[in-house]
């Protein structure tokens, strides 16, 4: 049977794009820093992903200010709470992705939907069927690729009330977690997204049309947040290294 990802990468440019963003992935995360205050960083990366994952669903706050404890939004909270506990979930996403994503749903919504919706998708359906079979194992494709199509495709189909674009970004972070692209949950790809919000507001409503130009405008888009997360990673591990020396 063929692989249902595998003409995604010969689409114009996206070959380049992924294999890019992996070298810079890859260098960024030899940063020195990461020998020994790797956790640190871990927890700084934590941190920026949240407060833009929060940004990118409407609720943006300053960093300093959500650092400090001083806000209360639920959607904040919930994405606080989505990003803390990704390395917990990444062991089970290849084997029971449906579990984690309810799990994601409530970590995500508490207090922000009705308790009884909390979990439970209000649009399941046969695409949502094929997306989770593609995470448990129905391609080969680059774990990239996968991911920006999981993300993708829960963009389009919102298969959970209240935050579903925080659901969808955890989702995607832990294909790449549990993959082994990013083991250690090092990359804010949500700081790449948010760098490029209108970019990636139009190739998300791109993609979900499933056109080819579509599809390519999604993928390269998201090889340049891999990139900019890179970046980011780099950064936070600077930041922790000038505060801890």
């Amino acid at each position: 049977m063929a692989d249902p990802l595998a003409p995604l990468l010969d689409l114009a440019g996206v070959r380049e794009a992924v294999t890019s963003a992996r070298e810079r992935a890859d260098t960024a995360m030899r940063h020195r820093t990461l020998r020994r205050q790797g956790g640190q960083v871990a927890a700084e990366v934590s941190l920026r992903s949240a407060v833009a994952s929060a940004a990118l669903e409407g609720y943006a706050y300053e960093r300093e200010a959500v650092r400090a404890g001083t806000v209360t939004d639920p959607v904040v909270q919930g994405a606080l709470r989505v990003a803390g506990a990704l390395g917990g979930l990444a062991e089970r996403w290849s084997g029971a992705p449906r579990q984690v994503l309810a799990k994601v749903h409530v970590l995500a919504a508490r207090d922000v939907v009705d308790p009884a919706a909390l979990g439970r998708p209000s649009a399941p359906g046969p695409r949502l069927d094929a997306l989770m079979d593609l995470v448990t194992g129905g391609t080969s494709a680059s774990p990239l690729v996968v991911a920006a199509v999981v993300h993708g495709e829960l963009l389009a189909l919102r298969p959970f009330a209240g935050p579903s674009g925080v659901v969808a970004r955890a989702a995607a972070r832990l294909t790449l977690i549990a993959s082994g692209f990013d083991p250690r949950g090092l990359l804010a790809l949500d700081v790449g997204h948010l760098a490029r919000e209108p970019e990636y507001v139009g190739a998300a409503n791109a993609f979900a049309t499933g056109t080819p130009d579509g599809l390519r405008a999604w993928l390269r888009h998201y090889a340049a947040a891999v990139e900019l997360a890179a970046v980011e990673l780099e950064d936070a591990a600077s930041a922790t290294a000038s505060i801890t020396s």
